[in-house]
């Protein structure tokens, strides 16, 4: 018990501590409070959030899912503290009371002495253990960040570490004190075998001391232990410690669905409409008050960005700066030039903050490098939600301030005209199952399954591959199934993670009306981000349906008896998707199907929740990756190649079975498919789990067709075309070849087990990947695989006839080049920048390429005299003489893709490919009325004059709108000299209202400024009109990629809108980018 006035001292002490103390915490509550409304419930059912929070605090479940040595030292530190509050408050007690603890009057009394003298030893070994770690065993993974993360000035000035040395002498004295009181305690009562820390100390600091000196000792514990702990309140708010009442609150408070629903925006129509939009998150006090609660709650361990992709492939991002950032810019603008300052800072009383959060939390390069994958919200301890405060800032960028990668431009047109990022008509979305009986929803309106085909599996091969089989499998098991057709339109996914709100809600909401007047018994989708979209968010917007993955699906047929399965001989390791696994919790029914097939999934080491991201979320399928030392697909692809490796020692029988990755996702398919580490190795085949079920049930069903042999490998301008997006680095397709008219239907007269079951050679023949390109490969040969009707595998390139006297011939076209300005002549650009552009096959009874990825491109053509134009490239009318394709008939449904081995391996530092020499192709005569009567492609909107006619064409993808009279040239004088000067180079961002055949070519994959890639210069020799139909006739470099990447902020930039004018610009110039800032 302390003598008198200690007690009145202590008491004094205790009031002023704690009155600082709690004016801390009531200004921390004050700066979280000035966060914006959370537009989730967050305090519905306390009982269960108060016991649910409980529950994670003291298993502390999520602190060991990582770093399981540190996991334990702090569960050391964690659980010595929860219980030291017990301590502290019977220590306090006796200082006042005539009472003490005594291990031998009752069993209860000698559990808390063996607990309390237990846990302060393991709290000591704790943080000290962890203070050598920090300061003499540097770990690579805390507090390093890359240089072109964004810091705060207090991070740059060694915060963290100050503060962490402040919190761990704090912790160290406290516990310390407690334990020199203790040991003084018990050497005065003899000893206590229930506390041997302390006795052990006792004997070791008292020996031979008198009953004055160790009654000095025990009031020194007492003053040392509790003083310090109301000494350290009133900084308490302000430090990293405060994460020990935060963490729990974060548990507490958590949202009520998972990290793959973002945040409904509500009244966004509203919002778009005012003077002053207010959407998304530009400053601090924009974020929902959560969020700033989050800051508060970081325990700042860098977990976060350990298991980041962009910043495990050296991007910028780094979610844990983004967090720490945050406390400290709070911190800053709460502070006082007095700590004894009674009254709150002027944010805390509603001030505006005088920076934006892309000025000290985080930069806009890191803010379009995150795939929004969940795993930094997946690891963290204290369950901080990092990704959703860039989706909100990305938000502000895309919808208020209208800065945002260009590329994406092109997504967003495409969805918003087509209904699908692609920007191919609505029309082809069935020619996926060209050859297949796929009932839709107006020919079976009772389906017990509705299938979600999605715009990948309507639009790009590789993911039609799994479409069919998913079909196929559906009527083995005779499951009673439609698709939707033409009534389903993009769920908005990739529009929502990019932060186009109102474009998500706009599609979102149209499927919402076709699904409810469908009223479907249970959606499958073979895409994880339209099961995420339709099954989960669509909820906000009235949508409650039950959908889940078709490897679920599948998995109950096969436990149902329904498909009978055959052994695979295949080493399969599976990719866990992160839209499928991490945010749906969807890792054992892949699985399952795989071991039934092959025996046993090889795991990769980062599997299931701690799976690593391709790189496709996030929309970063549609735009460039980001500036870092390599891609998160290759990055990913080694981690694949190594474990099925690995594989090869433990099989003598491995060089006769297969490498196998299985996916369950489309855009993971494409983006592996994509890496340019995965060229390299041809003997690894990347598979959906539908594809390997349908393989092993047409073994067992002995209707499997084996592949016969590898076919001669086309030339480069020959090669099979697929459609997709610039960051899964599948070029655009080639335009100008003309297939031969009597050229077999690629799909008619195959069984379903040939398209099915037809496997490539080796990456360069595969669709679905993009390997280096080669002066020339004529000698690559690959078997033989399905494309859909249009990816032209099979079609031979035909030299074009020459043009019909007096016909209108479109220019061939050259690569993109930046246009010297607005006020060059059109009709003197058209020719220099289209001399040397293969051009796609026209649109005919046989598989052909439409132009790529254009919609509302203006139609309209320049007429050249037939001399101009080359005999050995195919001519192409004006959009307005093309005659309408009979319904037999259709466009190429990979509508803008190119074949693997028309890319360009991906080189860190952006270098500029040279083009090998010329290989002309074999130039024969052919007759004008071999060519189909549509055989056409529409010249690129800039390029070109329109008819002279006035009159706009109704847009549809591909072709565009006819200028109007204003932006005509004359169409019968095209002998004007073409350039006699090379176009000056322009930065990506400069060429605005760039024309359609910009989005032909794309950047390279190196170094960037500020998602802008540089243009790749090009000058044109200067020529006279005399040698101009020599060089136009000059055949294309078959080594030339078209692009590694696309820029889509080109395409279906001049496009004319619904009622808009067609006047307000010169023809070729385009339609300037909106930009609300200018």
């Amino acid at each position: 018990m302390l003598p008198l006035p200690h007690k009145i001292l202590f008491f004094v002490f205790a009031l002023a501590a704690a009155a600082f103390g709690l004016w801390g915490f009531y200004r921390l509550y004050r700066r979280v409070a000035r966060g914006a409304a959370a537009s989730e419930a967050r305090f519905e059912a306390p009982v269960a959030r108060v016991l649910s929070a409980l529950r994670v605090t003291l298993t502390q479940e999520r602190t060991f899912r990582r770093r399981t040595a540190i996991s334990i030292l702090h569960a050391f530190i964690f659980y010595g503290f929860v219980y030291y509050l017990l301590v502290n408050v019977v220590d306090g007690l006796e200082g006042y009371l005539n009472f003490h603890i005594d291990s031998a009057a009752n069993p209860l009394f000698a559990l808390y002495n063996v607990l309390a003298d237990v846990l302060s030893f393991l709290v000591l070994v704790g943080v000290l253990s962890l203070v050598v770690r920090r300061l003499f065993l540097p770990s690579k993974r805390d507090f390093r960040f890359t240089e072109k993360t964004l810091l705060h000035p207090l991070l740059k000035a060694n915060y963290i570490l100050r503060d962490s040395l402040i919190v761990s002498a704090f912790i160290t004295f406290h516990v310390g004190s407690r334990v020199i009181g203790n040991a003084a305690k018990v050497m005065q009562e003899g000893g206590d075998a229930f506390q041997p820390f302390s006795t052990f100390m006792g004997h070791l600091l008292y020996g031979g001391l008198g009953a004055q000196a160790l009654q000095g000792w025990r009031l020194f514990g007492y003053w040392g232990a509790l003083g310090s702990v109301l000494a350290f309140l009133a900084y308490f708010p302000y430090t990293k410690h405060i994460h020990i009442f935060m963490a729990p609150l974060n548990y507490a408070l958590k949202r009520p669905v998972g990290s793959g629903v973002l945040p409904p925006m509500k009244g966004l129509a509203e919002a778009m409409e005012a003077e002053e939009p207010k959407l998304g998150v530009e400053k601090l006090e924009d974020l929902e008050w959560p969020r700033l609660l989050d800051a508060y709650s970081c325990i700042q361990c860098n977990r976060c960005q350990d298991v980041c992709p962009a910043n495990a492939t050296g991007k910028a991002l780094s979610p844990a700066a983004l967090e720490i950032n945050k406390r400290m810019e709070l911190n800053v603008i709460a502070a006082h030039p007095s700590p004894f300052t009674l009254r709150p800072a002027p944010f805390e009383s509603g001030a505006s903050t005088a920076h934006p959060l892309l000025e000290f939390a985080i930069n806009e390069e890191s803010v379009w490098a995150c795939t929004t994958c969940g795993a930094c919200m997946q690891v963290c301890p204290v369950q901080d939600e990092q990704m959703l405060d860039i989706i909100d800032i990305r938000r502000h960028q895309v919808m208020v301030a209208g800065d945002f990668p260009p590329q994406l431009q092109t997504a967003f047109r495409g969805m918003e005209r087509a209904s699908n990022p692609w920007g191919i008509s609505r029309d082809k979305r069935l020619e996926w199952a060209e050859g297949l009986r796929v009932p839709t929803i107006d020919e079976n309106p009772e389906p017990d399954v509705v299938y979600w085909v999605g715009c990948a599996a309507s639009y790009d091969p590789g993911a039609q591959k799994v479409a069919r089989a998913f079909v196929q499998l559906l009527d083995k098991a005779g499951v009673n199934y439609a698709v939707l057709g033409k009534k389903e339109a993009c769920t908005g996914d990739s529009a929502r993670r990019s932060g186009n709100e109102f474009l998500y809600q706009t599609l979102a909401q149209e499927n919402v009306e076709t699904l409810n007047a469908v009223a479907p018994k249970l959606i499958v989708a073979t895409c994880p981000h339209c099961m995420n979209a339709i099954g989960n968010e669509y909820r906000q917007l009235g949508g409650d349906y039950r959908t889940i993955h078709h490897t679920e699906y599948l998995e109950t047929l096969v436990a149902a008896g329904k498909l009978p399965l055959a052994q695979l001989t295949d080493h399969v390791t599976y990719h866990d998707p992160c839209y499928l696994g991490r945010h749906n919790g969807v890792f054992d029914a892949p699985r399952t199907l795989i071991t039934k097939m092959a025996g046993e999934v090889l795991e990769l080491e980062r599997s299931r929740e701690n799976s690593f991201c391709c790189g496709a979320g996030g929309a970063q399928f549609w735009k460039e990756e980001e500036e870092g030392r390599e891609r998160v697909s290759d990055n990913r692809f080694r981690e694949i190649q190594a474990r099925l490796d690995g594989a090869k020692v433990a099989s003598d029988a491995f060089e006769q079975t297969g490498k196998v990755l299985a996916v369950g996702c489309p855009f993971c398919k494409a983006m592996i498919n994509s890496s340019p580490e995965k060229q390299k190795r041809d003997d690894i085949v990347v598979k959906d789990v539908a594809e390997l079920l349908l393989e092993s049930v047409q073994r067992a069903d002995g209707t499997y067709a084996q592949p016969t042999g590898p076919v001669p490998d086309a030339t480069p301008l020959q090669q099979p075309e697929v459609a997709s997006a610039p960051n899964a680095q599948l070029p655009m397709n080639r335009t100008g070849d003309t297939p031969a008219a009597d050229a077999p239907n690629p799909v008619v007269g195959e069984t379903a087990a040939d398209v099915i079951n037809a496997q490539p050679g080796s990456p360069t023949q595969n669709a679905d990947t993009q390997p280096e390109v080669q002066a020339a490969h004529p000698e690559t040969t690959a078997r033989k695989s399905w494309k859909p009707k249009a990816t032209g595998d099979d079609v031979q390139s035909v030299p074009a006839a020459p043009p019909a006297p007096g016909a209108d011939v479109a220019p061939t076209r050259k690569a993109w080049k930046p246009k010297p300005s607005d006020d060059v002549n059109p009709a003197a650009v058209a020719p220099q920048e289209s001399a040397l552009e293969p051009e796609a096959s026209a649109p005919s009874d046989t598989p052909t390429a439409r132009k790529a990825w254009s919609p509302g491109a203006k139609s309209g053509a320049a007429p050249v005299s037939p001399e101009a134009v080359a005999p050995t490239l195919p001519p192409a009318r004006p959009a307005a003489e093309v005659p309408a394709v009979s319904g037999d008939s259709r466009e190429a449904a990979t509508d803008g893709l190119a074949s693997a081995t028309d890319r360009k391996k991906w080189v860190p530092g952006g270098a500029k490919a040279t083009p090998a020499e010329a290989t002309a192709l074999p130039v024969r005569d052919v007759p004008t009325a071999e060519l189909p009567q549509d055989a056409t492609r529409t010249p690129p909107p800039s390029l070109e004059s329109p008819p002279a006619t006035g009159e706009r064409k109704k847009w549809s993808p591909g072709r565009g709108s006819a200028p109007t009279a204003s932006q005509s040239v004359s169409a019968t004088a095209p002998e004007e000299p073409l350039h006699d000067s090379p176009a000056p180079a322009q930065s990506g961002s400069e060429v605005e209202g760039g024309s359609d055949t910009d989005s032909l070519v794309g950047p390279s994959t190196g170094a960037r400024r500020k998602w802008t890639p540089k243009a790749t210069t090009s000058p044109a020799p200067n020529v006279t009109p005399d040698a101009e139909p020599l060089r136009a006739a000059r055949p294309t470099p078959v080594t030339e990629p078209i692009t590694e990447h696309v820029h889509l902020d080109h395409v279906g930039e001049n496009a004319l809108e619904d009622g808009e004018a067609a006047t307000h610009a010169p023809a070729g110039s385009g339609r300037k980018k909106w930009n609300p800032k200018k």
